[in-house]
This record gives C-alpha cells, structure tokens and sequence, in this order.
C-alpha cells in the first residue's frame, strides 16, 4: 500500500479565487495569531507552512537601504521629467532589482513603500526631493506610472506591492508629529485628495501610508477619510500601513488618548491595518491590540478585518503560489535607463547662446557640488558613480578642464598654540549602509579609526559652510570629520548622512575666537589627552570647552576665481547635500542659496562673465538668473548624474525637462510652511498672482517648436482637445506639450490655470506631431461647500496650449452645460462649520475624536468666516450656534453690524463636549452670512429657524 497525499488546503489551491482563499486561510489562524500579523513584522506560523513578511521596503527611486542598487533621480527629478513612460520602465526596473535582491537577501520586502505623492505645495519643505509635483494631475500621472512598473504587467500577480505616502495634507518637517493641517472642503477635494484619488483608481495601488500629522485636529492614523474617501475609490482590498512610531505618537506626543490600547483600537477601526512600531520586536504592539480586544474595544471581526487586508497583498504577490521572478540587477538595461533617466530629468531655466557648449571650448568646473555624487536618505548604495566634473573629464577631456571645488582651506589652531590633526590611518571598508539595513538609523559610526589629536603644524581641512553657519570639515583623504558613540572626533566618515548627521558643526564666537560645537550631539569640542572629543552630558564632570582661532590658507572664492579667469566658459555646479538644511525632520529656511556658494558665483562671474550656472538640489532656489549665461537644473540624478549633465551641456542631448513646481522669486511671495489653504494663500502656480522667478512646466530647449491648428469639441462627459507641435530647430529634440484649463468667469475662486494633460514628444528637425488630449468634465468642477458635493459650472472655459504654464502658444473658449449654482437651504440644513466660502483667522479641527469638523479661531486671532448666498426663504427668527469651550459667536447678515451675539454661560468641560445656544434674528431672502468668533471656542453648526 502506498500513502495517500493530503488532500490540498483550499487555501493552497490557486484554482480558487483569491477571496475564498482568504476565507478559509483566516479560519485556521488563531486569534493570537491573526494579533501578531498586524505588525510590520508579522512572524511565520510554521504549522500552516507561512512564512514571515514584513510590510515597508524603501524604493522611492531605487531600492533603498539594503545595500548596492541602481540608483535613480530623486523623485521630483522624475517628476521634472514629464514623462509616464519613463517613469513607469523606471519602476519596472526598481521592482525586478527588488525581485532580484530578495533572492539573495530574504529582508529585502516586496511590499514597497513608494512613491510618495504628497503634494510640493512649498519649496521650503525639508522632503521636497521626495514628491513629483505641486500639481496633483501631474503627480497623478506621475505615481500611477510609477506604480504601474512596480506592480508588474502578469495578469494576477503583482511583483511588488506599491504604497503610496504619506496620507493626508503632509508639507512639513517643523513639528511634523503634533501640528494639525487646517484643510478646508475645496482644498481637501481639489487638491490634497486628488492625486491620490486619481492613483489609486488606475489600479497598481496596494495600499496608502498616513502621515504623522494631524488634519483638521485629528490624527491622521485615526481620520475619517481613510474610510470615507480611500477605500471607495477601489474594489481591491488597501493595506494601510502606519508610518514609523506613529501609533505610539497618538499617546506619547500627540496625547490625543489616554492609552495606548485607545489608540491602536482607535486606528485599526480607522483602517490601519500594519502596525510600524519599535522596529522588530512587535511584541508591544501585539500586547496593545489584545489588551484592546480584551478590554472589549475590538472585537475578532475588526481584527480579521485587518488581517484580510494584509493578506490580499500577500496572495497578490504570489506567495501561496510559488509565484517568484527572478528579477534582474545592475542590468545593462538598467544602467542605460538610468542615464536617460538623468539626462531627461536636466531643466534648461535660461539661455543666451552660450549652450550647448563648442566642443573646443576651455572649461572651468568649479563649485560644492561639482566633484559630489550626492544621495539621499532614501537612496540605495551606488554601484557605479558619476559627478559633473567626471562627466564633463570624459566628455570634453580632462586636459581642456580646470577645476576648483571652492571649499574654503583651513586649521584650527588651540588656545595652547597646536594645531588640529587628523592621524594617518587606514580608513578602507565599506562605506556606511553598503552592507544594508532594515532601519539605516541605527547605524553606528566608525570607532575602528583614531581620534583626531594636536600637533605643531595641523591637518589642513576643507570647510564648506551649507547655510546658516552649518559647517562640514573633510581631512584631505576625503574623510569627514565625525563623532561616534564614544564622543571621540574622528575623520571617519565618506559622507555626511545618517538620521541624526554627525559630520556638521558650528564655530561660535567666543573671547578671542571660536568655539566648535558638533550639532549632532550639541557639545563643544576640547581637547583631551587621548584625543579630541565632544563634552560629556554632564557639564559637570565634562572639560572645558577648546577655544579655536580659524586659520585661513585659502578661501574658497580665490581659487574659483583663479580657474574662471584661464577660461572661455565657466560652470558653477551649486546646489544642496540632501542630508542637511532640508530632510526629513527639517525645514528649510530660506530660498536663497547659501552664501558660502554665493561667493562662489559671484566670484566665477566676476573674473570671467561667460559663466553658467547648474543647480543640482532636491528644492528650488531663488537666485538672480540676469547676469548669468544660462542656468540649468536637475534634482540629484543618481548614478549618472554626471554623465548626463555633460551630454546636456554638450549638445548630445537637448534638454526637455520642465519644472514640476513654481520657482518663486524671493521669501516674501511664500505663504508661511504650515498655511495649506492653497486657495484663500494664492498658493502654487494654480492661484499665484505674483510674477514668479520660474514658473511651472517651464524648461527651454536647443531647438523651437511651432504649435497650430488646435481644435475642440464637447463630447459625452469629455472635451476633446487637439493640436500640432512642429520642430521648427535644427537638432532632434523632445518637447512637452501642455494643456491648460481656466473658467472664465467663475462664481467662487478658481485656478488661474489648472493642468489638463501633457506630452512629451520627440520630434526631428521639421517633423510635425498631432497630438489628442481627452479631459473628462470632471476635471472641470470644483467642490460645491454649498452643496456638499462636486458641480460643474456652466459657462466659459479657456483651453490653454503651450510650453509652461504662462508661455501660452494657442488659446480657444469652449462653453459648457453644467448645473447652476444654488443658494444653501440654510432652513433646511443650515451651516456646517468648516463650509465657508472665505474665512481669515480661523482654524479647522476636530468635532469629534471620530469624525467631523469644527471651526476655531487661530491663537490670539479672532475668526472671520463668510458664508455666500444663503437662502433664508420666507423668513427665520431664530438662529442656533452648536459650540464647545468658551468665547463668542456673532452672526451678521451681509454688511451690516452684528445681528445676534451668542456665548456659553460657562465654559463647557471639554473641546467636544457642545451646547445648543439659541437667540432672536430676522432675516428673509437671500443674504451672505457672516460670523465673527472670539476667544478659545469651537464652532460645529448653525442652525436657522422660526
């Protein structure tokens, strides 16, 4: 007799849709089990044969963090692209190397964490190398192509499971974990919610990341639009995956409940579904979500609830079912779609002829970031390199170059006379992070390297100031200077980097000279009998701090000076380090370029006027382009950068890459960072009415290009849009098309402009392109606070065809049947709180730990919120306020002074504890509302009747 095989598990059984599989693949784990699936790190159960699975690889633009990968362009750099076919190969490629790294490496996860698609709705954001845009049908578009490639094209399983971040209303480092995004209706639905929205209904969305932030009051981990708005849009089943530390935040910063069992019960029935807390040890937060269920705040179903959610990516992706591509590498393929990559990503802000350069031209490579191939927090380790200056040595000759990187030489000289020196000393091994790590923020620094000492003559060391006094100080073998656990100061480091940067410092004026503090710990130096060191903690038991005078061999601005003048053509390569003065955890402070670099160009300029400038920054800058022969930029492009920007300035390649966001002229047309009504701010290029110093979509070419023959029609719930695009140049070189609509004349404030569709085409000397553009009238409403829902105002519409959003080529009007507008039935259902047509001085919040909004004043503001064309029918007498806290509510009709006045006889004992207070007022017809609120309370509703 022979043995019987075991029948197979239904779950096991592929024949079988995927939702049965989860069924019964859910009634065979336990309850403890299905607990200890919802962390990030969710264990094997060995008597089912599953194995374990982790949600959240890094793979922003390239796989991140565990170890050598092909490294990409920043993501605004893809952004500046304009290209979804790119883009998408771009994210086919990062998925395969996912594939492919997961077979050697079983930490390297499929379910990746990327793109983000948070909108650039400020240049000031400390992340703003991460998103694509402030345009969200750009973002869109952007995302979904990337999304696309990371998804796969096999008809039922995906080769990585994409998650979009970071959900919702996220655009700053400041306070990023307790400050509340005020997100009025319009702006909610129009802009923060579309670009999302419009990614996740074109299907390679698995799932979305909340932000740290609050939205209106409330945490983002526990909103009401991860139900009500995400998880309409999709039939799939979204995995939200909490973003790092977060679920602890609710308690520990945030304190918007009292106990962790609260709060973790609170998200999971919020829709979190994967708990991103204490790294691996998920025993914590399993503890709170049984705790929880215990206590009777979850129940099994709620929990289950979760787990199907994490199982349908895992079925997605083929686990059960043997389902494993191989993957590829550090491919051919992917090392040239790398360099297109870049040389796609290069904007050509302005040109006055001097570009492409004559192949016969003496150069002159100066700059900070000339000789620097930077990478980012979520890059991975490069495996092949290339800076400007390398590219520009293989391109034109190394023989026809100078270069100066512009770093100010210098020694450090001690109150006894000696000098800083830094030890000879082996410092080969890999660079930091080239082995991988699930979480790069625990990496130590190196201690296997000697401290650095004194000696009579010194170590000569490279000084770049980064902005706001923010030093780094290299040894001449390239290392930085560094401080690791042991307080010792080392020069030990490749790069600056880390979560915490320990290669930056400040020199502080102090008697005579100066004081030198390490910012990543916040003590001064001194100098120690074994070494130089940072003070202890205790400044009782620490040294004094070494008093240094800053001795000047040579300053920078000289010796770029010196290269500029032997010349024809001078290109000054600017720009930031992505690890410092904006990054995740901080803001930058200013557009303006820091002034060790502007040194450096006001130098280049002076000794020879033929200079160029080329910005390589994850962020815009306000610089002053006049004097300037041309001025190029591109976001960090990765591996190739250099070789790609070479090509550009060569003529190899006509650059076609367009801003995907406004560059702003100076500081004082920035709304402030933590504004997000982009409507009532007159943010982005959508309302922006000042002149900009760039504006988006803008991008120059070598060749020109002739538009003609635009055509339209309205057709069923679409309009039809077409039009010629002719290279009318002499080199081969790609275009971007750009469609623009505008009401004309609008009943409430609309974009100046908004984006409708684009084209990047490439186009030979002479050759015509007809292109078609279909944008449904969707597109084309806007959220209706009257009504609650999205309208279509009938009336004129311009199209707008051109290079940028102001460099208008052709121009049509088409005229739309929409729904007219009406007054609010106020009798009916009055006036929710947050549904103003204008308001200044007013906050949105929470009306409750759940759901709903309120409206309060700001602090020390008092609020003003206008309410259009209320129709108070034949007549109310009587109008009720629904409030909370204490403080005043003044109801005026029109222009006219206060027609009621309405306040709690005491302050109500908590923010969502509300009353109902009542008082006279005779209106009939239709009026504008107007409120006034004074003092520290929230305003949910009002109410007319009688």
């Amino acid at each position: 007799m022979t043995a019987q095989t075991p029948p197979m598990l239904p779950f096991r059984d592929p024949q079988l849709p995927f939702a049965k599989r989860i069924d019964d693949l859910l009634s065979r784990l336990t309850l403890d089990e299905k607990a200890q699936f919802l962390h990030q790190f969710a264990p094997a159960v060995d008597r089912l044969g599953i194995a374990a699975f982790r949600t959240g690889q890094e793979a922003l633009h390239g796989v991140a963090w565990m170890g050598p990968a092909t490294v990409f362009p920043q993501a605004v750099g893809l952004g500046a692209t304009w290209n979804t076919d790119l883009v998408r190969r771009v994210g086919d490629a990062v998925s395969k190397e996912v594939r492919a790294m997961r077979a050697d490496d079983d930490r390297v996860g499929l379910n990746v964490w990327a793109p983000t698609v948070n909108l650039l709705r400020h240049p000031l954001w400390g992340r703003n190398e991460e998103g694509y845009s402030e345009d969200p049908k750009l973002t869109s578009a952007i995302a979904t192509a990337y999304t696309h490639g990371l998804r796969g094209d096999h008809p039922t399983y995906w080769r990585t499971a994409p998650v979009l971040k970071h959900w919702l209303a996220h655009n700053n480092e400041t306070d990023r974990a307790t400050s509340s995004s005020s997100v009025r209706p319009r702006v909610l639905h129009e802009y923060d919610l579309r670009a999302f929205r419009e990614t996740v209904e074109a299907g390679a969305v698995a799932g979305v990341m909340p932000a740290y932030n609050l939205v209106n009051g409330r945490p983002n981990h526990v909103g009401p639009y991860l139900r009500e708005q995400l998880r309409t849009w999709t039939e799939e089943d979204l995995l939200v995956c909490s973003d790092a530390g977060a679920p602890s935040n609710l308690v520990d910063c945030e304190h918007y409940f009292d106990t962790h069992e609260e709060a973790t019960a609170a998200s999971l029935l919020a829709g979190v579904d994967s708990f991103t807390d204490h790294g691996t040890d998920s025993s914590q937060m399993v503890g709170r979500i049984k705790r929880a269920y215990e206590q009777g705040l979850l129940t099994e179903a709620d929990i289950d609830t979760a787990v199907r959610r994490q199982l349908s990516v895992r079925f997605r992706l083929g686990e059960f079912d043997g389902f494993d591509e191989p993957g590829a590498h550090d491919t051919p393929e992917h090392r040239a779609l790398a360099q297109e990559a870049a040389e796609q990503a290069v904007v050509l802000l302005r040109n006055d002829g001097v570009l492409p350069l004559a192949p016969d031209a003496r150069l002159a490579v100066v700059g900070l970031l000339a000789d620097e191939c930077k990478l980012d927090w979520y890059s991975g380790t490069l495996i092949h390199r290339s800076t400007p200056l390398e590219g520009v040595y293989e391109r034109f000759g190394a023989d026809r170059v100078e270069f100066a990187e512009g770093v100010d030489r210098v020694r450090l000289r001690t109150s006894t006379g000696a000098f800083l020196h830094v030890p000879a000393a082996d410092a080969g091994g890999e660079a930091r992070g080239a082995e991988g790590a699930l979480d790069p923020a625990l990496l130590a620094g190196r201690t296997d390297l000697p401290p650095l000492t004194t000696d009579p003559t010194g170590t000569e060391l490279a000084l770049v100031d980064w902005g706001g006094g923010l030093l780094t100080l290299r040894a001449p073998d390239g290392r930085y200077l560094s401080v690791a656990e042991d307080g010792c100061v080392r020069a030990s480091a490749d790069q600056p980097g880390g979560w915490v940067v320990q290669e930056t410092f400040r020199l502080e004026p102090h008697e005579n000279g100066h004081l030198l503090r390490h910012v990543g710990t916040g003590r001064h130096v001194f100098v120690a009998a074994d070494g130089v060191k940072v003070a202890d903690e205790n400044p009782e038991i620490s040294e004094a701090p070494e008093i240094f005078e800053l001795i000047i061999a040579e300053r920078g601005a000289d010796a770029v000076a010196r290269a500029a003048a032997e010349a024809d053509v001078v290109l000054v390569v600017a720009g930031n380090d992505p690890h410092l003065n904006g990054r995740e955890t901080e803001d930058r402070t200013t557009l303006a370029l820091p002034a060790h670099q502007e040194r450096l160009l006001r130098a280049a300029r002076t000794a020879n006027p033929n200079t160029v400038l080329v910005l390589v920054s994850a962020y815009p800058y306000a610089v002053e382009p006049g004097a300037l022969r041309a001025v190029l930029w591109t976001a960090h492009g990765g591996q190739a950068a250099g070789t790609a920007l070479a090509r550009v300035l060569a003529g190899d390649v006509s650059p076609a890459g367009r801003l995907p966001q406004t560059w702003y002229a100076d500081d004082a047309d920035l709304p402030d960072l933590l504004d997000y009504d982009v409507i009532g701010g007159r943010q982005t290029y959508l309302y922006y009415e000042g002149t900009p110093l760039f504006p988006f979509g803008h991008g120059l070419s070598y060749a020109s290009f002739a538009y003609a023959d635009l055509e339209s029609r309205v057709g069923e719930g679409a309009l039809h849009v077409s039009f010629t695009v002719t290279n009318t140049g002499d080199v081969t070189a790609d275009e971007v098309a750009q469609l623009y609509t505008r009401a004309v004349d609008p009943s409430v404030p609309r974009p100046r402009r908004a984006l409708a569709g684009h084209r990047r085409v490439t186009l030979t000397p002479g050759e015509k392109a007809a292109l078609e553009f279909e944008v449904p009238l969707a597109e084309l409403e806007f959220w209706d606070v009257a009504q609650g829902r999205p309208r279509l105002e009938p009336g004129p519409y311009d199209l707008l065809v051109g290079t940028s959003s102001e460099d208008v080529r052709l121009r049509t009007t088409v005229v739309l049947d929409g729904e007219p507008g009406r007054p609010r039935p106020v009798t009916e259902r009055g006036l929710d709180g947050a549904d103003f047509d204008e308001q200044s001085g007013a906050e949105i919040v929470d009306r409750t730990k759940t759901a709903g909004d309120a409206v309060t004043p700001a602090p020390d503001r008092t609020a003003e919120l206008l309410y259009r064309a209320c129709d108070f029918g034949p007549g109310v007498t009587e109008v009720t306020v629904t409030v909370a806290g204490e403080g005043t509510v003044e109801v005026a009709l029109d222009g006219v002074p206060a027609t009621a006045e309405l306040s709690p006889r005491t302050p109500t004992p908590g923010p969502y504890d509300y009353v109902t207070l009542t008082a006279g007022i005779t209106a009939s017809g239709v009026h504008d509302v107007r409120l006034r609120l004074r003092g520290p309370l929230r305003l949910a509703h009002v109410g007319f009747s009688g």
